[in-house]
């Protein structure tokens, strides 16, 4: 009789046995998929707070980089054209502000790639080689526009700060050698980020990353700490010395005609605002960018500072129309030669008096 017992209460031990398996395999997915959910919510709150930012990126550049396209690439050939053909012979300012156009020019030819690659979702379709080479030429074309801006400025203080002691600088071979330093400096200077940029896929998209939004965090960090402190700060100081200066010393002088201190205020005003106004926030912001990846911040938080950012951008570009109201103030023969293209008429005599006393530049 017990084995009857025993035979009988066996089989029954192994089928719950295996019940309490088969529950323990079954709740084991379960605990898994609770995770994966976990997970998931995580990666649904970064996409979100991504999202906020493409909005912004998708509305706002394409409409402002056209913007400066349709202004800037006519007004830059325009003023190129100008310089070569009918300003003849060069003198130093015309040297630096022919230069400063050719980086404009260059740096619009590329945004019609950015306007397409914001416009269609940040779909990037140009490969890696054109990723790299658009946001190198961005960086370019910044740093060119303030070391050519800062070149001007020095080679104005000196001229009229000090005319009899720089008086071989009115020489235009010393203004090519200097152009022509502006442009190794900026080379050198920007090259690293060819290194550091890089194009990305993300849920079956390509993405050209923006410098500020590469992997290696601790290198963009100083790299950038560098590279704004000696192709931005130094300038943007001594730009201010240098007009601050000039208007000290015209305010001062007895003998120096209206119009050159009417000039030279509209000069400082205008550099200074390029400066101050499209410069500076952009670096800023950059910087705050950066150190925001760094540190663990709030998802509000992060898209206030990446927002700013990004508005800064284009505002950094904005120098492009700056420029090209620096060639109009800088020499009353440029707006001279714009007139003769159109074919206006010709000024009184007393006007173009004035004017040839007022447009002794560097």
């Amino acid at each position: 009789m017990p084995k009857l017992v025993n035979s009988h209460w066996t089989p029954i031990a192994k089928l719950n046995r295996l019940a309490l398996q088969d529950e323990a395999a079954t709740n084991e997915p379960l605990v898994g998929l609770a995770n994966t959910s976990d997970v998931s919510d995580n990666v649904t709150a970064l996409g979100n707070c991504s999202d906020e930012k493409m909005l912004i990126r998708m509305h706002y550049l394409p409409v402002i980089y056209s913007i400066i396209f349709l202004v800037g690439f006519p007004g830059n050939i325009v003023a190129i054209s100008t310089y070569i053909f009918k300003m003849r012979p060069w003198k130093s300012s015309t040297i630096i502000m022919l230069n400063l156009a050719w980086t404009d020019l260059l740096y619009l030819t590329s945004l019609p790639f950015l306007i397409h690659y914001y416009a269609s979702g940040e779909n990037w379709i140009f490969g890696d080689f054109m990723c790299k080479f658009i946001r190198f030429g961005f960086h370019f074309n910044l740093y060119s526009s303030i070391l050519f801006l800062t070149c001007f400025s020095i080679f104005r203080y000196l001229v009229i700060i000090h005319p009899l002691s720089c008086f071989s600088i009115h020489k235009t071979w010393w203004t090519v050698v200097a152009c022509a330093v502006v442009w190794i400096i900026s080379l050198v200077a920007v090259l690293p980020i060819t290194f550091l940029i890089t194009s990305t896929t993300r849920t079956n998209r390509s993405a050209c990353l923006d410098f500020t939004s590469s992997d290696d965090l601790t290198t963009i960090k100083w790299y950038n700490l560098i590279l704004t402190a000696t192709t931005f700060c130094l300038p943007l100081v001594i730009v201010t010395l240098c007009y601050t200066t000039i208007l000290n010393t015209l305010a001062h002088g007895l003998q120096t005609h209206s119009c050159l201190k009417q000039k030279a205020r509209k000069l400082t005003i205008l550099l200074l605002l390029v400066f101050y106004i499209c410069f500076l926030p952009f670096h800023i912001l950059r910087v705050i960018r950066i150190e925001s990846r760094l540190l663990s911040l709030s998802c509000s938080m992060e898209n206030n500072i990446h927002e700013a950012y990004i508005i800064s951008r284009p505002l950094a570009a904005l120098n492009t129309f700056g420029n090209l109201l620096l060639y109009v103030v800088v020499n009353n023969n440029f707006q001279q030669a714009i007139c003769s293209i159109v074919r206006a008429k010709p000024k009184a005599d007393h006007e173009q008096a004035k004017k040839t006393i007022c447009s002794n530049n560097p």
